[in-house]
């Protein structure tokens, strides 16, 4: 197929009615990709959006099911970003969504400070320090870990971008939440809705959804918890749904 190379393949986004070309060797998105893209709160009909760190460009094709905002992801791998350059294409989704190959770090200079609705980021979860399988790969090393980029750099670009009152929303470790909340807080973005994400009841939570609103004011809502799997190991009914749509 023209559309594929080396080892990738087009797998279904079931719920939205998309395709998305994956390699196993390079990148697959995770269900933290799906929750953050359900999670952050979207305009319906007019805006502008940015995802960061877009790797395979799943989040914008995501969201482009759910506003008709238009969408720009940025990934600094060009790997990563010809893969997700090739998935909008194949679902003829040019027209709202642009992808940009560049460093987050630099981005806000080039798309322009505070010009932005809505900023969503699943960024590099684990320090740098902490890459041990010195066999992962390089895609997966960069994607994983603070190596180019670091929580605090990907939470002030968030900022940045946005204009006042905008959204930004990122899904990461509970571990890290006090950090996402003093860099949120230092670069003038004020936690409003957290959400935490367990495999299961009884287990301990292992996702954080969190948003915020540039120059908000102080009201956090603890939402509900999420609860991946039930006591058979199955998908609960909430997460099916995010997965495979409503009428499963």
């Amino acid at each position: 197929m023209e559309w594929l190379k080396d080892d990738e393949r087009l797998d279904y986004l079931l719920a939205e009615d998309l395709r998305i070309i994956q390699s196993p060797s390079v990148f697959s998105f995770s269900l933290d990709a799906v929750l953050l893209s359900r999670f952050v709160s979207v305009p319906k009909n007019k805006g502008k959006i940015v995802d960061l760190c877009s790797g395979n460009g799943v989040i914008p094709l995501f969201l482009s099911a759910r506003t008709k905002a238009d969408i720009t992801g940025v990934e600094l791998q060009e790997r990563l970003y010809d893969m997700a350059m090739r998935s909008v294409r194949y679902n003829k989704l040019e027209e709202q969504i642009q992808m940009i190959q560049g460093d987050v770090k630099e981005i806000p200079s080039q798309l322009g400070v505070e010009q932005y609705d809505v900023v969503t980021c699943n960024p590099p979860y684990f320090l740098a320090h902490e890459l041990s399988d010195k066999n992962v790969s390089e895609h997966y090393a960069i994607a994983r870990h603070e190596i180019y980029l670091t929580l605090d750099e990907a939470i002030e670009s968030a900022s940045r971008l946005l204009k006042q009152g905008g959204k930004a929303a990122f899904v990461h470790r509970p571990g890290r939440l006090l950090d996402i909340v003093t860099s949120m807080r230092k670069y003038r973005l004020e936690p409003k809705r957290i959400r935490f994400v367990y495999p299961k009841f009884g287990k301990e939570a292992n996702t954080l959804l969190i948003e915020g609103i540039k120059d908000g004011k102080p009201d956090l809502k603890i939402l509900p918890p999420l609860y991946v799997y039930d006591d058979h190991n199955q998908y609960t009914k909430e997460v099916s749904e995010i997965l495979y749509g409503e009428k499963q």
